[in-house]
């Protein structure tokens, strides 16, 4: 199933303009890593955490939306997928409470901490950031990945960024909040963002 007809399936025909939207978007050129690849990864896992979800088709929703605006030189991206999400799902049927909890759960990708008691927010935020617990070789691709989207930034500048971002990642008290997503990713994700610093500063 190719990401429009997935996307039909969980959101209905009447919506394909917006599946159709939302897949180019993942085409863009100047994507790495946030690529249809990525949104790929993430819907297939947040299908396997389902089961931890209160709502898990507005979590698939959400995954969708999460990085459907990605502009490197800007640091509002969640901000605007969320206000893209609001936008483009008002003209759906879903329930006015189900787009809000979708605006919540695309804003909180921003900072990938979610409640104790947000079982949503938790699968999706796992799902997100499931590569970090990738093997080394695929954590590698991915750094490298994240390097190409900011080529314009020069070196000195983005090893001080990309080092407060996985730093702030390594103070989290738990990467990962699903039982199946912390057993699996939790310990090696700790491996590499070390690894990556390491790397960065040397």
């Amino acid at each position: 199933m190719d990401l429009v007809d997935r996307w039909v399936a969980l959101a209905g025909p009447h919506t394909r303009h917006i599946g159709t939207e939302l897949d180019k978007r993942y085409g863009e050129p100047h994507r790495r890593h946030h690529t249809r690849d990525h949104l790929t990864a993430v819907l297939d896992l947040v299908d396997e955490l389902a089961r931890y979800a209160d709502a898990p088709d507005v979590v698939r929703l959400a995954a969708w939306f999460h990085d459907a605006v990605y502009d490197p030189e800007r640091a509002d991206n969640e901000e605007r997928s969320a206000r893209l999400a609001a936008r483009m799902l008002a003209d759906t049927d879903l329930p006015a409470s189900d787009v809000e909890q979708v605006v919540h759960l695309v804003e909180l990708t921003a900072t990938h901490a979610p409640a104790d008691g947000d079982r949503d927010g938790q699968v999706l935020c796992d799902a997100d950031l499931a590569i970090l617990g990738a093997d080394p070789d695929r954590y590698a691709a991915y750094a490298a990945a994240v390097r190409e989207e900011y080529a314009f930034v020069p070196d000195e500048l983005f090893r001080a960024g990309r080092s407060e971002i996985l730093n702030g990642l390594l103070a989290l008290p738990t990467l990962f909040h699903t039982a199946t997503a912390h057993e699996r990713y939790e310990q090696r994700a700790r491996n590499n963002i070390r690894t990556e610093l390491m790397l960065l500063s040397a």
